[in-house]
């Protein structure tokens, strides 16, 4: 099965605290910003919600309400979650994380040890939503806090040309663009960043 990565730079602090907030102007306001693409998400699982999973408003509602969750179809609280991470963030964008196959960010976090970058690890955005949210497989979540980032931006800077050039062309390309989320994060203060994998 083929993955992608949605990678945001964003304070993680903001995105959980609307977890729960039961705040109407915000969920008004990504409603309003996401309706088309919301129509189209609920389009595309249709089969899904006729057999019971939310609309994907329903389940941004149930995300900023805190619940109730429907245990049976957990995969729309992510996506409503992704979408509170992309209202109050950027989304980085590039080429090496999407198509792929899982075995690939193991590949990656293994090349970014051996370059002594040990403070993130691309596997890391296959973990789980935050609580109180239900677990899912899909899509997978996981976060590197601005403190994570900065040390991850030390350490990229003290690699050499030398050591990324002992690299396969395509890992190479996907450290460096690693390197362009740690640099949007250090740009922006107080953000990290978050990363969804579907």
């Amino acid at each position: 099965m083929s993955l992608s990565l949605s990678i945001f730079v964003v304070d993680p602090e903001v995105t959980r605290a609307v977890v729960g907030s039961r705040d109407v102007r915000v969920r008004r306001a990504i409603g309003g910003r996401f309706k088309q693409e919301m129509a189209q998400d609920d389009d595309y699982f249709a089969s899904e919600i006729e057999a019971g999973a939310p609309t994907r408003y329903e389940a941004l509602t149930a995300v900023v309400d805190g619940g109730p969750f429907n245990e049976t179809h957990t995969f729309q609280y992510g996506y409503a979650y992704r979408m509170i991470c992309a209202f109050h963030g950027r989304r980085q964008w590039g080429n090496s994380y999407s198509p792929f196959k899982f075995a690939w960010l193991g590949h990656v976090d293994e090349a970014l040890r051996s370059l002594g970058i040990t403070a993130v690890q691309v596997s890391e955005f296959g973990y789980g939503l935050p609580a109180p949210l239900p677990r899912t497989d899909l899509p997978g979540h996981g976060v590197w806090s601005p403190a994570d980032c900065a040390t991850a931006l030390t350490q990229f800077e003290a690699v050499t040309e030398a050591q990324l050039a002992t690299l396969d062309d395509d890992v190479r390309e996907a450290v460096e663009e690693c390197a362009g989320w740690l640099h949007a994060a250090r740009a922006s203060e107080g953000r990290g960043v978050v990363g969804f994998m579907s």
